[in-house]
């Protein structure tokens, strides 16, 4: 990792009524250790992967507080972290993203809430739902249910945001019971400011140590503790649960001068929802509502008479909640019908039996979204005509339609010339299945490569191979980032397929860091820091899993990759084939050549930066590189030549390089237009003597 978090890592000092700015999710690591958290762990993914990205910047503030850093291996590493809550009075906190971190940590989760813990056990989600998400749509609310972990969903306010985690570590202990902090992509990034706390070294820490290991067998998940346990969470820990809840007042209310009506919301969705109610005419700029609006930091476990107290006596009430299933909805409903309280008509999704439905049943609450929905169920229609003018506006100017941009590999980025390889490949072997995983890679499934078949989770392409491998009559292939080769393919895949004598092909694309979460170090990074351990091979893993064939190829040499991967597509060996395709990122290198390169200009020192262009007499315009590489610097222009009509190919500024452009066109026998230039700066006697010599020689 070659980022700093210098200046993030200074706010974590701060003191006793010091005054914090910044975002949401570094208020998130302030209240840790403000907690006396003992141990932290996680494992990056957006929107949450900055708090352990500051928290390994900031090891002199850990090693004072005795606490223990891990960035584990996997979301289920990181969920069995907090084992350590479980016979201990530990606080402790880890942190991924959600619901695919979920799903990978839900064993040890499961396994942690029926156990129950002594320590605070906190797990900090990111939930990447809606339009900004990278993954699956689904909500971490099932995950709650499920095991009986408490939800904390709380109003994105920085205040509002330390005091639950604060909150979430008492109310850990006090039902003894994991609690899960969700936060919305916003919420993560939300500025804002709170008076601090000053850090609190925990009881038992890395530098005071517990004494002697406690034995409980009630707390280890097998028969007969595991039916106790189920009856504890219910008829002890959930009570506690609520308890709590009510007393410290988790929940909020915000009354409004409307007695008739009133909304209840996901704490998430509190700024989202006063707003529309801005736009409408209904609330001020400073927050204040004439409608009701019940606050849900809390949305698991309900707590029935803050339910019930909030709606009693209204004529109707909406039910603000974000995803599906409509788990609020449902339940209070339930509630309402359960305490006779029969006359407050809820409105809430679209569709929904015995509702009123105002919102989509699916997808993201936006700004639009949500005041349209609030405009229906206040009978404010007519007041959205103004508000969705501009867009109509916009709409009009624009045309009928705008060109799709589809998201694509960064400039330079070393893995678009493996899939430009593999489509020369299809060209003389014909199609053939392609397993994805998840990573920047899978941007192949989009244009201009449409590579990819299916992606079923992080490090399991290979194993979602297995099925398919036997029922074609020639091999497939599978791509595996080496974050996925880490987290899941080594064991799941790789294992897997040698122990059942799989014959496919698995590329690995070696770009030495997970770049798709912020270009955090891997085992196998080119670089560690001194906290991490050094030369963790991919190449001998996989000798010690037996595998025979090997090739490692750089990602840059198209025509290398290219045979290489028609010799594992027609190789008469029968087993697993591995293609190591090495290539730095290309970001992270960037961000580690720029202040070098940057600095030898300072000192006056000559620096050559390699660039591409395009021979505009010589480009044909059938624009084939463009097709087979999807580069951001390769384009078109206007064609210089008055007698040509087509446009040229053309680099525009940016380009890094990379050289990708000219290998496609030697490796694809394309038109030979590229050519390869040397920037000099602080140019030295001899290049300006080779400079003037060439200007000599070649005519103007």
């Amino acid at each position: 990792m070659e980022r700093s978090f210098k200046e993030e890592v200074e706010k974590l000092k701060l003191g006793e009524g010091d005054v914090f700015h910044g975002e949401g999710i570094l208020a998130v690591t302030k209240a840790l250790l403000q907690s006396g958290v003992s141990y932290v762990g996680g494992y990056q993914g957006a929107p949450v992967s900055h708090m352990m990205d500051v928290l390994n910047d900031a090891r002199d503030i850990m090693d004072e507080l005795g606490v223990h850093i891990e960035t584990n291996a996997s979301e289920a590493g990181a969920a069995a972290m907090l084992g350590a809550s479980i016979n201990y009075p530990l606080r402790g906190a880890v942190t991924f993203k959600s619901t695919v971190g979920t799903n990978v940590a839900s064993d040890a989760l499961s396994n942690l809430a029926s156990a129950g813990v002594k320590g605070g056990a906190l797990i900090v989600l990111g939930e990447d739902y809606g339009e900004g998400a990278s993954i699956i749509q689904e909500r971490s609310h099932a995950f709650a249910m499920k095991s009986q972990i408490w939800l904390l969903d709380p109003r994105p306010n920085l205040a509002k945001i330390v005091e639950m985690v604060e909150h979430g570590f008492a109310l850990s202990e006090a039902s003894s019971t994991p609690v899960m902090l969700e936060l919305r992509i916003r919420a993560c990034h939300v500025q804002g400011s709170f008076r601090t706390k000053r850090n609190r070294a925990a009881r038992f820490s890395r530098r005071s140590f517990l004494e002697n290991p406690d034995f409980d067998f009630a707390r280890i998940s097998l028969p007969p503790s595991t039916y106790a346990q189920e009856k504890h969470k219910i008829e002890v820990r959930w009570p506690a649960a609520v308890r709590y809840i009510r007393e410290h007042g988790l929940n909020e209310v915000f009354p409004g001068e409307r007695a008739d009506v009133g909304i209840l919301c996901q704490g998430g969705l509190y700024n989202a929802t006063l707003r529309a109610l801005q736009q409408l005419g209904l609330a001020d700029a400073f927050g204040a509502s004439r409608i009701p609006i019940f606050c849900m930091n809390v949305t698991y476990p309900l707590v029935p008479e803050e339910i019930v107290q909030f709606c009693a006596g209204k004529r109707a009430v909406l039910m603000v909640e974000e995803g599906q299933p409509a788990y609020l909805e449902d339940a209070i409903l339930a509630t309402l019908r359960r305490h006779d309280v029969n006359g407050v008509k809820v409105s809430g999704k679209e569709g929904q039996p015995g509702t009123q439905g105002v919102f989509p049943l699916a997808g993201e609450y936006t700004g639009e979204v949500v005041v349209a929905g609030l405009a229906r169920f206040l009978g404010a229609e007519g007041q959205l005509a103004p508000l969705l003018a501009p867009k109509k506006k916009a709409a009009e100017l624009l045309g009928a339609s705008l060109p799709t941009r589809p998201p694509g590999f960064c400039v330079g980025c070393p893995e678009r010339p493996v899939f430009a390889a593999m489509k020369l490949v299809e060209k003389e072997v014909g199609k053939y299945h392609v397993s994805a995983d998840i990573g920047c890679h899978t941007f192949s499934t989009l244009p201009p490569f449409n590579i990819g078949h299916t992606v079923l989770g992080y490090g399991l392409g290979l194993a979602s191979n297995s099925a398919v491998q036997p029922m074609f009559g020639r091999r497939t292939m599978t791509i595996m980032g080496d974050g996925g080769f880490w987290h899941n393919g080594l064991t799941s895949g790789v294992a897997n397929a040698v122990f059942n004598k799989d014959d496919g092909i698995l590329v690995i694309m070696k770009n030495g860091y997970s770049s798709a979460t912020g270009t955090q170090e891997l085992p196998s990074s080119p670089t560690h820091s001194e906290h991490k351990a050094a030369d963790m091979s991919i190449e001998r893993a996989l000798q010690g899993l037996g595998v025979a064939w090997t090739r490692t190829v750089n990602t840059y040499h198209v025509s290398e990759m290219k045979s290489t991967l028609k010799e594992a597509m027609t190789t008469g060996y029968k087993g697993l084939k591995v293609i190591i395709a090495d290539g730095e990122c290309q970001l992270e290198r960037q961000r580690k050549l720029r202040p070098q390169v940057a600095a030898a200009l300072a000192r006056g020192e000559r620096t050559v930066r390699v660039k591409y262009g395009v021979d505009e007499d010589t480009c044909t315009g059938d624009h084939s590189c463009i097709r087979l590489s999807g580069c951001p610097t390769l384009t078109v222009k206007d064609n210089p030549d008055p007698l040509r009509t087509d446009p040229v190919a053309t680099v525009i500024e940016g380009c890094v390089g990379c050289g990708l452009c000219g290998e496609n066109a030697h490796a694809a026998t394309l038109c030979p237009s590229f050519y390869r230039a040397e920037v000099i700066q602080n140019a030295n006697l001899w290049d300006r003597m080779l400079r003037g010599l060439r200007s000599l020689l070649v005519p103007a």
